[in-house]
């Protein structure tokens, strides 16, 4: 009989369609998790400490299938899971709407200067002009990382005249390929990062990218606080070498209440909430594994699979 072992929170989502047949463990604590792991066949261990979770899916050491509704693996064994053959399947897409909305949001917030606008509103002053005048029509993205969210953002900008560069594998019309975009940053009013959290990303953001940039760019950051080097950016924003950033990540996260970016005034932190702006990640989720579980049982490809490999 086939082993599934599972969060507890999830369960009134799947319960009463799971098969009658699958053997299925609910955890309410990571001590269970721990004790239950090296039974599963099927694991989904997702935490918020993110130690504790790398620690259970280790220990899970018969695992054939792995499902996360997080989109990002960079917490978990990826080179004990791929010697193990486990598949694993995220969450990418998942939240992918809202947090496309989110960005549109972010560059609203930032060109009609929206922040201030509600600063005034909780001073009840009503303001004469508006603290921000620029409009997205016509204005330039350069948006990193092509996925189901940069997709999305892609998109979503269309309808306001953004005229969005991608930047991919593979250049082509309006894409630039990984060692394009650098030289090419100096002609953006957005850069906007949506990759996932590789080696290959980890600190694709810094001093000489930042130098490179607008004075008048603002950076978006919905991937991960590991692409961007913090401290380079808290210069270039005291500076004034850039516009603004819109951060949704940082590093570390939570952020220390004494960290420079919550008193800068061209920093927006949106403390990885952009994700949790909506109701339907768990259903989506619970969805998406039921379908999942449907073709594993008939040994069918399972999807989103992650290639353990590339780390997404």
């Amino acid at each position: 009989m086939t082993i599934a072992v599972m969060s507890g929170l999830i369960r009134p989502l799947l319960e009463a369609q799971l098969p009658a047949d699958l053997d299925v463990r609910w955890f309410m604590s990571t001590e269970q998790a721990l004790d239950l792991a090296p039974l599963a066949d099927i694991g989904w261990f997702d935490l918020n400490d993110k130690a504790e979770m790398f620690k259970i899916i280790s220990a899970a050491t018969n695992l054939k299938w792995l499902n996360s509704i997080y989109a990002g693996v960079d917490g978990m064994p990826l080179a004990q899971l791929k010697a193990q053959g486990t598949a694993v399947t995220n969450g990418a897409g998942i939240n992918a709407i809202t947090i496309a909305e989110y960005v549109v949001m972010g560059m609203l917030t930032v060109a009609k200067g929206y922040r201030e606008v509600v600063r005034a509103q909780d001073r009840h002053e009503w303001l004469m002009d508006s603290p921000g005048k620029v409009e997205l029509f016509g204005s330039k993205a350069l948006l990193l990382g092509y996925g189901a969210i940069g997709k999305l953002i892609e998109e979503r900008l269309q309808p306001f005249g953004v005229d969005v560069t991608v930047v991919r594998r593979s250049a082509g019309e309006n894409t630039l390929g990984p060692n394009q975009w650098r030289e090419r940053l100096g002609e953006f009013d957005w850069v906007i990062l949506a990759v996932p959290a590789t080696p290959e990303t980890d600190g694709m953001i810094g001093a000489d990218e930042l130098s490179a940039m607008k004075p008048t760019a603002t950076v978006i950051n919905i991937a991960r606080g590991s692409v961007v080097k913090q401290d380079a950016l808290v210069s270039a924003l005291r500076d004034k070498q850039i516009g603004a950033a819109f951060l949704d990540v940082t590093t570390p996260e939570p952020l220390p209440a004494d960290h420079p970016l919550w008193t800068l005034n061209n920093a927006h932190v949106t403390m990885h909430l952009s994700g949790r702006a909506q109701d339907k990640m768990f259903i989506r989720s619970a969805t998406r594994f039921l379908e999942n579980l449907e073709r594993y049982r008939k040994g069918e490809p399972l999807s989103p699979l992650v290639n353990l490999d590339l780390g997404y």
